[in-house]
């Protein structure tokens, strides 16, 4: 029997204590209650604060990738299971890393779930999930909607390397998804909230009632839309994200992380059978400083995404071009959205333009970067600088063209994130000079 952490409490709250704390003085075990009620930002700001080494303000970087014991007994007991981080006893960063934990516990309370554990990437968190709850010979619906990467993942690795297969089906299309669902074989529902690059919105509910009445595990990407969107309340049991985009916002870490019940992050953790543990995609303390260092800014950020995104894309409909974006009312699920998102976050900072071709697309993107400065030509998404790709030969090309068609993914389509350098007025300015030089 393959042994997992003895955590007596969420590994929501696990990580290094301060030697003079005092837990009953700021809620102790109170703060076990997971706070789903709670808005996103009030639910970072009630999580328990990290003190430096020596009382500083930011919390020590633990840098080590092993830790001593004072005793050969405690070492035992820790292979054993019988102590782990919940009480400050670590092994190894590959398994637990203090750092690492308060990042994971921010991400917890990000998404109002009871754990999470943080990644070096977003795939790797993608992948590891899918191991973990996925067994050879097991079956996956997903939306025909997705990251190109993950996409591949579905496609050709999983059933090459695993014997796990994937039906893609449009996610909006609720019986085509029950349908698809066969009972007893099929194990993850798997889906975007926002659906990359199309901005289709899911039905979070009552794709999770379909999946659990069928006793599946619905995991939800929710890259785009952090802040935004919250799965878990909604009904979803794990989210995942690539920490890369809107959460780190500087366009310069990789990361990822998994969000969900702490019976299942023990279990990716688990030293004989956890997919986290055994791949191994650690993530460096010292990455991990920094993102907790941005995460109490995010909620700022999201809201000048979204509300940057929601008039740009009045006015360039307003101009004659297609617009896609959840916020505006010809969007196919602005109702959906309205009623599932957080309000005061806005519809999420991306949107899309099609423009038919790619010849098209690629002749708007050359004026926006290197005429008027309005954007870069770049992957990626979250960035201050808005970010601009044609995304059917890049974000989207591992997806072949009657994928793409099925997708409702444009060769003209361009997905853009919408920063927050200069202001308003300035950028759009920088736009319409573009759009009429077109």
């Amino acid at each position: 029997m393959a042994h997992v952490l003895n955590t007596q409490q969420p590994l929501l709250l696990s990580g290094k204590k301060r030697n003079d704390r005092d837990d009953d003085l700021d809620g102790g075990d109170a703060l076990l209650v997971k706070k789903s009620s709670l808005d996103p930002a009030a639910a970072l700001a009630s999580i328990r604060h990290e003190f430096g080494e020596h009382g500083g303000v930011n919390m020590s970087i633990e840098a080590s990738a092993t830790f001593t014991v004072m005793e050969p007994e405690t070492m035992r007991r820790m292979f054993a299971g019988e102590l782990g981080p919940d009480n400050d006893f670590f092994v190894y960063s590959r398994h637990f890393n203090p750092t690492v934990l308060n990042l994971s516990r921010q991400m917890a309370a990000l998404e109002a779930t009871e754990a999470a554990y943080c990644t070096s990437s977003g795939m790797s968190a993608i992948s590891s999930v899918m191991l973990q709850l996925c067994s050879s010979g097991g079956h996956v619906v997903a939306s025909k909607t997705l990251y190109g990467g993950t996409h591949a993942l579905l496609t050709h690795f999983l059933p090459r390397t695993c014997n796990i297969t994937t039906s893609f089906v449009d996610i909006t299309d609720h019986e085509a998804v029950a349908d698809a669902i066969v009972e007893g074989r099929t194990q993850v529902l798997y889906f975007e909230a926002m659906a990359n690059p199309t901005l289709t919105v899911a039905d979070i509910p009552e794709l999770s009632r379909i999946a659990h009445d069928k006793g599946v595990t619905v995991v939800v990407d929710n890259t785009f839309t952090p802040m935004v969107l919250s799965p878990a309340k909604l009904g979803a049991d794990v989210v995942v994200h690539s920490i890369s985009k809107f959460i780190s916002g500087g366009a310069d870490i990789i990361a990822g992380a998994v969000c969900g019940s702490e019976k299942l992050v023990k279990g990716m953790m688990d030293l004989r059978g956890g997919s986290l543990m055994l791949l191994g995609p650690t993530m460096n303390a010292k990455v991990a400083f920094e993102l907790s260092e941005r995460i109490p800014h995010l909620a700022l950020r999201m809201r000048e995404h979204s509300r940057r995104a929601q008039v740009y894309a009045e006015r360039m409909k307003e101009l004659g071009l297609k617009v896609i974006y959840p916020g505006l009312e010809d969007h196919p699920q602005h109702k959906l959205a309205r009623r599932m998102v957080n309000r005061e976050y806005g519809y999420g900072g991306l949107l899309s333009i099609d423009m038919e071709t790619e010849e098209r697309a690629n002749k708007l993107m050359t004026y926006l970067q290197n005429a008027t400065q309005f954007g870069l030509m770049a992957v990626s998404l979250g960035y201050y600088e808005t970010l601009m790709s044609c995304s059917g030969s890049s974000t989207s090309s591992e997806l072949d063209p009657d994928q793409k068609a099925a997708a409702g993914i444009s060769p003209g389509l361009v997905r853009m994130s919408v920063g927050y350098v200069g202001t308003l007025e300035q950028k759009w300015t920088q736009f319409e000079k573009a759009f009429l030089r077109m």
